[in-house]
């Protein structure tokens, strides 16, 4: 049996007619900027993540550049990101003209360490941007009470934790602000790009409303210098079907990661730690290998598809070449980086193609 690691197929055709519906909802109208669909997806969006407000963006890295640029975090500014997250989170802020200051993530749960960033904080700091990495929420109570007492801003970079909870509150509504992506295979997922920003902050969220837009509140008249990142009118009509059905797709994700967690320990593999208060939603199940190639390339041979959640730490790729961090520079995220590796996991996985997933995953440890 071939498992490719990801099957978007199975979750589409299971819901075609809504989204043939939604298709032609929107052909209907004829509105296809800013229109019906967004407004209503906005706030069926900020309701779910109990937030007052909801934006939509053309992406997920718009969206976390234009919650910087909106916090006016510019040129002499520096943000603390994750040395361990997908590039995006550090792009944002070079976006917005700031630094990224990179702190070292927990080895247990690669969130940001709340141990480590008070000692990165410097007169420049405007903001401490943690990622929930893989659908699992960072430690936000630490990170926020930090943030209190140097007056930080504080960005929650949700763009794989759609649903997530941290103590019973939904991220997203966890900070100043968050910012959500909606690329294909996210947990709520568009059928192409979009991304969305959520916030309590009612003047915030009206400027955001502006910056998206061109800098323009009313139509031909710019108050800012914005931009043009604007939710399509489809996608969120695609979106809104899906919105219903994500809380329902997370309980499945979370059954597939349980029963890998159970299976797969003790097999040599490192199984991601769940704290207590932490209630993941598992946009990606990773397993970590010091032999990580040999395992892709074992399983791979079993017919079980992998990808590493990510190669290259952001400090080692060529577009931070200028920041001259070389290897040892940041060991922790070198070291996740080096041995990471996803598994396949999607809401409409069978019982047999997970029980063949767990059965090469022990047999390729074991001839490891």
């Amino acid at each position: 049996m071939n498992i490719p690691f990801l099957d978007l197929s199975a979750m589409h055709d299971s819901m075609r007619p809504a989204l043939d519906a939604a298709y032609q909802r929107v052909m209907g109208s004829s509105s296809f900027i800013l229109g019906k669909e967004v407004e209503l997806f906005e706030s069926e969006f900020a309701q779910y993540c109990e937030t007052r407000h909801a934006i939509g963006v053309a992406n997920g890295l718009d969206a976390l550049f234009l919650v910087l640029k909106a916090m006016d975090v510019g040129p002499g500014d520096e943000v603390i990101v994750p040395s361990n997250t997908y590039i995006a989170t550090w792009l944002a802020v070079s976006y917005a003209g700031a630094t990224p200051v990179p702190v070292e993530p927990d080895p247990q749960t690669f969130n940001l360490d709340v141990s480590r960033i008070e000692a990165a904080i410097t007169p420049r700091t405007r903001a401490i941007m943690p990622v929930h990495l893989y659908g699992q929420p960072a430690d936000m109570d630490g990170i926020n009470a930090l943030a209190a007492r140097h007056g930080l801003k504080v960005l929650e970079d949700a763009a794989q934790a759609h649903g997530a909870r941290y103590k019973g509150r939904r991220v997203g509504g966890l900070g100043d602000a968050a910012g959500f992506s909606f690329y294909p295979g996210k947990n709520l997922g568009a059928l192409g790009d979009g991304g969305a920003i959520t916030t309590n902050d009612d003047v915030l969220a009206a400027k955001l409303r502006v910056l998206r837009n061109y800098g323009s509140e009313r139509k031909y008249h710019n108050e800012l210098k914005g931009f043009n990142s604007r939710l399509d009118e489809l996608q969120a009509a695609f979106l809104r079907e899906k919105l219903r059905l994500l809380d329902g797709w997370n309980v499945d994700r979370r059954r597939i990661a349980d029963e890998y967690r159970a299976a797969l320990e003790g097999s040599g593999l490192g199984v991601p730690h769940v704290p207590s208060w932490a209630e993941p939603v598992w946009h990606l199940f990773v397993v970590r290998s010091t032999r990580r190639d040999a395992l892709a390339a074992a399983l791979a041979q079993r017919g079980v598809g992998t990808v590493i959640h990510y190669p290259v730490a952001p400090h080692r790729q060529p577009a931070y070449a200028e920041m001259n961090l070389g290897v040892g520079s940041l060991p922790v995220a070198e070291a996740i980086h080096d041995e990471v590796l996803s598994l396949p996991i999607w809401p409409q996985m069978t019982a047999l193609q997970l029980n063949t997933v767990i059965s090469a995953c022990r047999d390729a440890a074991t001839s490891l």
